[in-house]
Order: C-alpha cells, then structure tokens, then sequence
C-alpha cells in the first residue's frame, strides 16, 4: 500500500508538471501576472522569467545533412525600472567559411495594463538590429517596444545552425529568477555527445528514448529520351536519444564583489561531440585534446607562421641591442620598444588581425599582432621566448580542450631560470604585470617542437597603496592637513590606467567629491609616466564635517574619510571564491594634532586580524602622546584569490574591521588649571 501510495504521488506530481507545461502557450498572458508587483521567492528582483523553453534538435535535408535549430520561448515580468535591461535580447551567432547561423520565425510583444485592460505592442522592424562583430560572430538584437514597470515581454523564435557539431553552452541560471523552466536536448543516435555540468544548483536531468524518422526521396528518369520522372520514398527510423530538464524557482545568480566572471559560477551544462556513427560509415571521433588544440592553433599561418617572420624588424632590432650581451636588459629594451612602437586596436584573440609585418608598418594590431611580433624579437634576439594563450577574465575558464576556450596570448621570456611573462599592448604595463583583464588562473606555454605546458598568471608580489596623512584640528572642528600616498605595481597600474590623460581639475574634483568636505589646495604627482616607478602623490587639504562637536566634547573618527563603513560582503552563503585578481596591502598611518585646549578622553582600541594560512591580516593601532595621535589602519591580503570555503572567516573579517573603524576618538575641553571640565550642575 505504501509503495502504491509513492507511485500515485510521483503520477500525480508528473501530471502536474506537465498541465504547468502545457499552460504556457505564447499570448496568453494573464491579467494576475501583470498585476503582480513583486517576485514572491525573491522581493528584490527588479524582473522575473516567468517561462522559459529551449529545445535542441537536429534536423536533416537530403541536400544540405543535418542542421541544429533550437527553439526559444521565454516570458518575461518586469517589476522595477532597474529590469527593463531584460526586455532587450541578444543573440551571438556563428560564421565560418561562407556558413552561418541564422534567426527565424521570431515572434514578440510587450504586454501592459492599460486602464484596466490587457495592451499588447508588437516588435516592429525598427526594434530588430545585426550587428557584424568579426568575423567568426555576428550579433542579433531586438528591444521590445513601450516598456514600463509591471509589462510583461515574451517573445519566441528559432536558430538555424549549420555547426551541428557544436551546442553553445546552456545557461540554467539567469541574473534574475526564473520562475519555471523546460529545457531539451534531442541528438540522433548518430551523434553521440558528453554533457559537463558546473554550477551549484541541482540539475536532475531525465533521459529517454523517442523515434524518428529520415525520408529520402529517389528521382528516376523513364524512357526513351528520359521524358518520364518518377518519384519513389525510402524512410530510415533512427532513435533520437532525449534529455530533459526541468526546473522551478531558479534562484538569481546575484553578483557579489571580486569575481572574475560570473558565467565561471552560473549552473549550466555543456555538450561536447565525442564521435558520430553513421549507418555504413566509420566512427568519426570529435573528441579532443589540450595537445591537438594546441598543435591545430600553432600550425596554423596565423600564428606560428607569424612566428616565423623576422625579415620586417631585423634592422630596427639589431640597432636597439647592438652591443648588449646582457638577457634580462636586451629583453626590457625590447619589451619597451614594441611596447611604445605598437598601438592595441582593442581587439582580443590569439590570431593574428592583419599580421605582423602588416602591423609593424601600421604601428597597430590586435593582441595577437602585437604579442607574436614581441615573441618573435625576443627569440630573434638570442633569448628563449613563447607564446602563452589565456582566456581573459571575461571570457571565462576553459572546462574542456578546444580552441574556443582562449581568446588573448602573451609572450613570455625564460630570464635567469624564470618564466618571466609580457604584454605589450598596454602601455603601462611591465614584466610580471599583465593587463588585470588577462590575470585569469592558468595559460598554456606553447614551445616550438610542439609541447606546451601551463602556467600561472596570477601574480604573486604584493602591490601597495601606502598613505601618510598629517592633520590638525582647530577649536571650531575644521581640519587643514597633508597627504603623501604611493602606488606600486598593479596598483600603479591601475592608477596609469584610470587617470593618465585626465585632466587634473577633473581628478581633483573626483577626488574631492569621493571624499566629502575635502577641498584640495596643493597637489603634485610624480612617476605617472614612468613606468617601473611607484607613483607618488602630494596634497594639502582642508576637510569640513568630519568633526562633532557635542557640548564640551570632540567627537571624530581618526581615519576621516578613509574609514570603511560597510561590509563589501553581504550574501549569507558564497559557493565561488574570492578573486581579488592580485594581492595587495593598503595602509594608512595618520598623524593627528589636537587643538589647544583640548586633552584625549577615549581613544580606539588596538586590533590585529587575520585569516587561517595567513591568507589576510589587519592591524589597527592608536597611539597617544601629549597632544598628538598616531593612527595606523594596515589592510593586507596576500592572495590572489581567497577560496569559497574560507568566506564565512572573510565575511566576519570585514565585519570586525568596519566595526573597529566606526570607533571615535573623543576630546574633552580642560579648564584652566589642566583638568576637564565639569558639566554644570554636575559633582
């Protein structure tokens, strides 16, 4: 009876998914679901995919093989005017060789409550644009017309695939909740794919069998002359191998600080063709390795037969090193010439654009024109240099070997038994500092008999952010005081980056604004165009408000404006890890004169944190002497990237931090004779 009682509830619950599916029918949309104000799992959604259904197949035509076509249908709710992002779709579609993917068939309205009664606005052509992005991609996009809070979008169409061998990945988790969702993928048995799930979520997919059917059709010419056409059919059945799946309540992949990609994190799965079986035919293998792909890539002429072109730079290099025997300063000054010589055009890849000789006249190129062109005078010059292939940050974390899972290469340069690696597309970059948009775990050195092994590019040195503050406060609260600050490394880097070629008044009011009741009087900076330098900055300031004045008594908080105020942490569960993309220490010694008249009442307690493996440590330290108070707030973490396992301890750190740093110091008024004065009325 139990066992009976279990089958009836799994039916029961089976037909009740199924009845949810089948209600879904595009158009019709709910007066209930437009009146809806808030997403009921999550009240924080600014929008909520209310159905979503993605089915993968394979299609054949006598004359053309099998294609994929996938189609779509998604509904989306808008509930905050932050959401109305999800009313726009993009699509990136593949070309290669003369073949592409293709849209079809798409469909799509916005719906609104209008005086009460259901409005629905259909996408015209003005809302549709294809954008060429290179060419490997091209780019579809449509916005929904006459959004606004509370509208539903929904829209459906098709992609028409002739890359049968290649399923993009399946994202099941969105920005925003998805309410239900039914996705399918439908491969012949000809093709026989290995799915790789990531993610933290739950994924449960159920598989089946279903049949299908491939009718050929025959023509035959008759007679005489050839005058009489006859049409004759053949079927072949196949089985079409099924996977389902079928989710609810989707939580949102919500960001959080310091994440390299999130798409390294979002639950998905991924498809790769392993082989194909094809009646009377061979086994063709698909599957790959890290050592074909990168034999395929080196071979090609777009890039190791860029490696092999000298003759366009041969002069310009031996007058640069003539004379010079030393590696390590023969590699700096050729670093720095491709360096100054070549301007990045903003495009990624490991292939060359317009290749190297091209890019040398030009005196631009993408990465791959710039980095092959500086391994190759490296090697030209006598010295041991590679290329190393990455996937940028944003590009994400290879999960299995293909060539789509890089997208950038550097050089690198073996200096004094050390892989020592380069990038000379930006012009504040040196040895050892990449661009941060390249510090992404792992790449692949590639040698020129052919072997290749990986690499860290995460940095290991720790850049600073060191600040020496002087202050003096005065009877009435102000504050006047100076402030040297330096930056190393990627600090530095990142300082070039951002305020190289800003004007200095705009600097300083963005200065100014970011710390407010700042006005800044004198200020210079040094070694901003030197690369190798620390920067260093000096200022004078006055400051207004940071002081409270209660009665007899002086309230402030040491730091001023340097204070952290709030947890950067705020999720109460983390399932990926901390990426601060390179270690670092910011640290703060103020030096604080208090006014005449005035004596220390409270001061903060001293602190010293840190995490397990030394991975983090803060120390907070007041010192008094007479009138003066020495302050030093020293943040450091000497990882790059802190694990999941260790957020719970981060969270807490930070916590501790921002509480000991909300600590005031408190100044008392003294009478004449040196003591504090008595409240009136008070013994």
């Amino acid at each position: 009876m139990k066992n009976l009682k279990i089958s009836l509830c799994l039916f029961v619950a089976l037909i009740a998914n199924d009845v949810l599916a089948q209600k879904v029918k595009f158009g019709k949309v709910s007066e209930a679901e437009l009146r809806e104000e808030v997403y009921e799992k999550d009240s924080s959604a600014v929008a909520a995919v209310l159905y979503r259904y993605k089915n993968i197949r394979f299609e054949y035509k006598q004359s053309l093989g099998f294609k994929l076509v996938t189609s779509i249908h998604e509904r989306v709710k808008i509930y905050k005017s932050e959401g109305f992002e999800y009313a726009t779709v993009i699509e990136k579609l593949s070309k290669d060789n003369g073949d592409k993917e293709t849209i079809s068939g798409l469909k799509a309205f916005t719906y609104s409550l209008e005086n009460g009664e259901i409005r629905k606005h259909k996408l015209s052509k003005e809302g549709e644009f294809t954008t060429e992005l290179n060419e490997y991609y091209n780019e579809e996009k449509f916005t929904m017309p006459n959004v606004k809070v509370g509208s539903i979008v929904e829209y459906e169409y098709q992609i028409h695939s002739p890359f049968y061998w290649i399923i993009d990945e399946i994202a099941m988790q969105y920005d925003i909740p998805i309410k239900y969702q039914e996705i399918s993928i439908r491969p012949p048995e000809y093709f026989v794919f290995k799915p790789t799930m990531k993610g933290y979520l739950p994924l449960n997919p159920q598989t089946g069998t279903e049949g299908g059917t491939i009718t050929f059709t025959d023509k035959q010419r008759r007679g005489k002359y050839n005058t009489t056409t006859t049409f004759s059919n053949s079927n072949l059945n196949y089985i079409i191998n099924v996977t389902n799946y079928t989710m609810q309540d989707v939580p949102a992949l919500k960001e959080e600080p310091h994440v390299n990609n999130m798409n390294n994190y979002r639950s998905a799965v991924l498809y790769e063709l392993q082989y194909t079986k094809f009646p009377q035919s061979p086994i063709k293998s698909y599957t790959t390795t890290w050592e074909k792909v990168i034999k395929t890539i080196y071979e090609s002429r777009n890039f190791g037969g860029q490696l092999a072109q000298k003759r366009y730079f041969k002069e310009d290099l031996q007058t640069l090193i003539a004379d010079r025997t030393d590696e390590v300063e023969k590699a700096a000054i050729i670093f720095q010439y491709v360096q100054n010589h070549m301007n990045w055009n903003g495009m990624a890849g490991f292939y060359t654009d317009k290749g190297v000789k091209k890019a040398y006249e030009d005196r631009s190129g993408n990465i791959a024109d710039i980095n092959l062109m500086l391994t190759a005078m490296l090697n030209e010059a006598g010295l041991e240099a590679n290329p190393v292939l990455i996937s940028t940050r944003d590009h994400g974390v290879p999960m299995f070997p293909t060539r789509r899972g890089f997208n950038y290469v550097v050089a690198s340069v073996s200096l004094n038994d050390n892989i020592v690696l380069l990038d000379a597309s930006n012009k504040y970059t040196k040895p050892n500092v990449l661009p941060v948009h390249a510090l992404n775990w792992y790449g692949k050195l590639i040698k020129k008999d052919g072997s290749f092994n990986s690499v860290s590019v995460m940095p290991k040195i720790v850049s600073k952010e060191n600040s020496n503050c002087t202050v003096a406060l005065d009877q009435n609260g102000g504050i006047k005081g100076r402030m040297r600050k330096t930056y190393t490394d990627f600090k530095a880097y990142e300082f070039r980056n951002k305020f190289n070629g800003v004007q200095e008044d705009s600097y300083l009011e963005k200065l100014e604004s970011s710390n407010v009741g700042m006005e800044i009087g004198e200020y210079a900076v040094k070694n901003n165009e030197t690369i190798g330098k620390a920067i260093m900055e000096n200022m004078s300031f006055t400051m207004e408000g940071q002081i409270a004045k209660v009665g007899d008594k002086m309230y402030f908080n040491p730091l001023f404006t340097s204070t952290m105020t709030e947890n950067p942490f705020k999720l109460d569960e983390r399932n990926y890890p901390i990426d601060y993309a390179y270690p670092w220490e910011e640290k703060m010694v103020v030096n604080i004169s208090i006014p005449e008249g005035y004596e220390i009442e409270t001061l903060p307690a001293d602190i010293k944190l840190g995490l397990p493996n030394k991975t983090a440590s803060f120390i907070y330290k007041v010192i008094a002497q007479g009138n003066k108070i020495q302050v030093l707030a020293d943040l450091k973490m000497n990882a790059a990237i802190i694990p999941a396992v260790d957020y719970h301890n981060l969270k807490e750190f930070y916590k501790k931090i921002v509480e000991k740093e909300a600590e005031k110091v408190v100044l008392s008024k003294t009478t004449a004779n040196g003591s504090q004065e008595t409240p009136a009325g008070s013994r």
